[in-house]
Parts: structure tokens; sequence; C-alpha cells
């Protein structure tokens, strides 16, 4: 319901999304908004529900085009260490209230935006600053805080050295027909929107860049057998798959957007994209190489595709998937 003045009463209205944009510091920012339109006589009306929907989507917008971290993200660190605002601004060295504006729609500087990404993602640089700076917070805060980072540090020890092999082995079961080449390209995927979607990397391992694409040599070297055939997982072990339920959404997304294209398909779409291009920069088209995609190279591009694509959910996915494609017919 709203009210429409052309008809000068309560009305009820449909919702249609629409391509916006706003001048936000001399810059242009596009965004997916909404606008509700009245029922009777197709004029707009005002809604506070869909204002308030397109100053988010505009905001979210504004940060990723600046590479700024998103409120979202910073209530994540919040829930991840067990801390409050108050206590992380002063392990931080900053004033109390700082995070508390971040939170409340304050947009940080470039400089405090990548300490707080740094924060989300390195559990080990969290715990230097809570060792280094316990005596600004209360005993209980510290106290909780690095048992938060205690039991985040045991999780990793027994998830990380089978973690790659988890991924595989979920790929694998949820998929039909997948070969090695193609395994490859899921990983690497999995591996780039889990980190720009969750701010962590979904495994510790790099990949080469090999002549075919991103490659990971230890499950290249388990499936290599296999050659160009699909892969046969009827001997494969699943019960020992250890992934989260967050992870396991990506991995779906990753089989449903990418898995229904061919290992060669998915070989040229990653010889589109960036971070192979310029890892491999100086190298002939058939020169091998062991040359590593740096993770950061990963985390630039695809978090400009995020942008780009104004990825909200995982499921928008599906949109650099298609036109992708698209591209390399």
């Amino acid at each position: 319901m709203g009210f429409c003045e052309k008809c000068h009463n309560m009305v009820d209205c449909y919702v249609v999304e629409e391509q916006k944009s706003k001048d936000i510091k001399d810059k242009n920012i596009s965004y997916m908004g909404k606008e509700a339109y009245c029922k009777e006589c197709d004029d707009n009306v005002f809604n506070a529900e869909i204002r308030d929907y397109n100053l988010k989507k505009l905001d979210i917008a504004y940060r990723e085009s600046e590479d700024i971290i998103l409120i979202s993200d910073m209530e994540k660190i919040l829930e991840k260490y067990n801390v409050g605002k108050r206590p992380l601004s002063l392990l931080l060295g900053w004033g109390e209230t700082t995070l508390t504006r971040y939170l409340n729609g304050d947009i940080p500087t470039k400089n405090y935006s990548n300490t707080l990404k740094r924060v989300l993602g390195d559990p080990d640089y969290m715990k230097e600053l809570l060792e280094q700076n316990k005596e600004r917070v209360t005993e209980h805060a510290y106290s909780e805080c690095k048992r938060a980072i205690k039991e985040i540090s045991s999780t990793t020890e027994l998830q990380t050295e089978n973690k790659i092999d988890s991924v595989a082995k979920y790929i694998l079961k949820n998929s039909a027909d997948i070969t090695p080449l193609a395994l490859q390209k899921l990983l690497y995927y999995a591996q780039s929107f889990y980190k720009v979607f969750d701010g962590e990397f979904l495994f510790k391992e790099d990949c080469k860049a090999w002549v075919h694409g991103p490659v990971y040599t230890d499950i290249y070297y388990k499936y290599k057998d296999y050659k160009y055939n699909p892969i046969d997982g009827s001997d494969i072990e699943y019960n020992d798959i250890n992934l989260t339920e967050p992870e396991k959404e990506m991995l779906e997304s990753i089989i449903n957007y990418f898995g229904c294209y061919s290992g060669k398909i998915l070989e040229k779409m990653t010889h589109e994209e960036k971070p192979w291009r310029l890892t491999r920069r100086g190298l002939k088209d058939d020169e091998g190489s062991n040359k590593v995609i740096k993770k950061e190279l990963i985390e630039n591009y695809f978090t400009k595709i995020k942008s780009k694509y104004q990825m909200l959910n995982i499921s928008d996915i599906k949109d650099y998937s298609q036109e992708h494609f698209q591209k390399i017919l």
C-alpha cells in the first residue's frame, strides 16, 4: 500500500526492479533498485520500505566501487570473534565509538577499511591485536575474544589439510560427467567467489597458471589418470567431506552456473580473465609454467566482477557465467 498523489488515496501497488544511478562525490554509481507504482493509474508511489531498500543498495554499490568494507562484513567480524563494537574499536587503537559509527552507516577511510578487511580474513592478525592491546579492554572481553580465536584456529587446523579434497569431492558427488579439466576450473571459481562473498579463501592451496588454465597441482595428480574422460566417483569415499553449510551453498552455485559447461569452455573462460593472463604475461601459448596465480590478483579481479554485476547473493553468479559464456562463443 502507498499514497498515490494522482488518485489522492491509499492504493495497492506493484513493485518493479529498475536500474538506477546517483552521483556521489563526482562519481556516478549505478545499482539495481526498486520502484512502486499505483495499480490504478500506474503513477509512481512513495514507499518508505522501498526508499530504505534503495538507499541500502546504493550504499553497497558505492562501497564496492570504492573497495570499502560492507556493513555486513563488519557485523561478521563481531560475530566471528565474539567481540563488541567498543572493545574492537579499542583493540584497533581507534576511538571507542568509531566502529559504532561505521556500523550505523558512516563510510570508513580506505586505510580503516583495509584494516577491518584484514581482521575479517586473518585470525592471526586479530590475535596479535588482542595481545598487544589487551589492557585497553575488560578481562571478560579479552577472554571471550581469545576463546573465539582459539576455536577458529582449532577448526582451521582440522579442516585445512583436507579442505581442497573435501571441495573436490563435493563437486564430484553433486555433479555429472566432470573431467579433471572441468574440476580444476570449478575449484578455481569456487575459491574466487567464496573469497569475495565470505571474506576468506575456501582453501589454502595456490593455483598455477598452466597452459590450459588455473590448476591446483595436488588435485591434478590425484585425478590425472582420467585425462579427458569424466572422473568415476564410484570408488571415492564421500563420508569424510568436511564443509560448512555456507561453503556447500557456494559450491552448489558454482556447480549450477559453471558446472553446466564443458572443461574446454571453462578453460576458455579462465583464459579471458586477468588473473591467468597477467600471470602468464610474456609466455608463449603452449609454454609450460609453474607460476603461481597470486591470491591478491584473484581477489582484486573477482571483487571488481562482484561489483560490476552487482552481486548481492551467490545466485547472482549466474549473470556473470552466462555473459562470460556468450563472449567466448
